[in-house]
């Protein structure tokens, strides 16, 4: 038994100390898993022109307030500098945030608003698109699939988020490179 503790030991002691390993594994999974998600889901939603992520697209509009946009008519200046805002912003989010988080800028703020958007993300889907009933888009934890999009996806998601704002962006980030030194005396 002795051995084999020592074995164990000589194993994952090693991997105990090396803290960089989780945030920028975190940070890559993000990159590699949902950054370009998240980024294809932005460019819904941009409109015409030059300036378009401030001039939302009719989808932009469908995608975030579905039974507002049906009640109207899909017509959008019956909307309001309310629902203007809230497309708005969440269109930057789906650009910025993952900006920051890959490069490790920022990176517990960008993480707890990745978060947040994605905890309306899906309460929009929820709601908006009436998706209460669909079991295997809602899902359930604690059973055999493992596929549905909201419950078991995005809980991994928000893990991986949760991740990095408790470790923050690990070695090799902006973070670590503007974090101020430590003055010897």
């Amino acid at each position: 038994m002795t051995a084999l503790r020592r074995l164990h030991t000589a194993l994952f002691a090693p991997l105990e100390r090396a803290d960089w390993i989780l945030p920028t594994l975190a940070r890559f999974l993000f990159a590699a898993i949902l950054a370009a998600y998240f980024w294809v889901s932005g460019l819904t939603k941009v409109g015409e022109g030059l300036f378009g992520v401030f001039q939302p697209s009719l989808g932009a509009y469908a995608q975030v307030f579905p039974k507002v946009m049906e009640s109207v008519g899909y017509d959008i200046t019956q909307l309001g500098v309310y629902h203007w805002a809230v497309v708005t912003a969440g269109t930057l989010a789906e650009f910025i945030l993952p900006v920051l988080i890959i490069i490790g800028l920022m990176t517990r703020l960008a993480s707890l608003g990745m978060i947040a958007f994605i905890v309306v993300q899906s309460l929009t889907d929820l709601n908006g698109h009436d998706k209460w009933g669909d079991g295997l888009v809602l899902g359930a934890w604690f059973d055999a699939p493992s596929n549905s999009l909201i419950m078991d996806q995005r809980a991994l998601w928000m893990f991986l988020l949760l991740l990095l704002v408790i470790k923050g962006a690990g070695p090799l980030s902006f973070d670590r490179a503007l974090k101020p030194r430590a003055v010897e005396a």
